[in-house]
């Protein structure tokens, strides 16, 4: 990572920040999982459905830390808006296992798989304020700005939550088909900031 010019700030203490939020995240995701009643495959299959909701929202919180770590090697430097614009990314992003929870108490109600897609279109909503806020810190010609060009999959996985959310009410497993279109859409390998770099 490239020294800051002036006027700019480091970026290390973002990077720190965002790796113990993510941390803690992932840590009160799991402690949110109930303990089947009994030592049985039936009572473990009770738990199926809360089990795969953990597992969608550990990746989901995963691909951000894996995206941000990616966005962090391209970012000479930061300023207030950066921060800021990282600090809306992580607060839809602690709300990861309060939705978790709603889910599992509301035996996936509408309302609650509803807010699972606000919750993560709104974290999808801040990755892209914080590439746009570096951008403008580090200039059009930097290479983050090369790297994200139009940005076509952000804006398709913004499309996709749009879609799912009024879908939750009607038809949640559609619902939930978008919520892991969007994840296997950013599962697989993104390599365009690691070019802009070798570039």
């Amino acid at each position: 990572m490239s020294e800051p010019s002036e006027g700019g700030m480091k970026s290390g203490r973002l990077e720190a920040f965002t790796d113990g939020v993510v941390a803690i995240i992932i840590t009160i995701m799991v402690l949110e999982l109930k303990v089947p009643s009994d030592g049985t495959l039936a009572a473990l299959s009770q738990s199926l459905p809360i089990l795969l909701a953990y597992v969608l929202s550990f990746v989901n919180v995963g691909l951000y830390w894996n995206v941000h770590h990616h966005l962090m090697q391209a970012t000479g430097r930061i300023d207030g808006k950066v921060l800021w614009a990282n600090l809306f990314l992580l607060f839809w992003l602690s709300l990861a296992p309060f939705v978790i929870r709603w889910l599992d108490e509301s035996h996936f109600a509408p309302m609650a798989t509803a807010a699972y897609g606000v919750v993560m279109g709104l974290a999808a909503v801040g990755y892209q304020l914080t590439e746009r806020a570096i951008i403008a810190c580090n200039g059009q010609d930097s290479a983050l700005a090369r790297a994200i060009g139009s940005d076509m999959k952000g804006k398709v996985s913004l499309a996709l939550y749009l879609i799912a959310v009024p879908a939750a009410f009607f038809a949640r497993p559609v619902a939930f088909a978008l919520y892991v279109a969007v994840l296997l859409l950013w599962l697989a390998p993104d390599r365009r900031i690691e070019r802009a770099l070798r570039d």
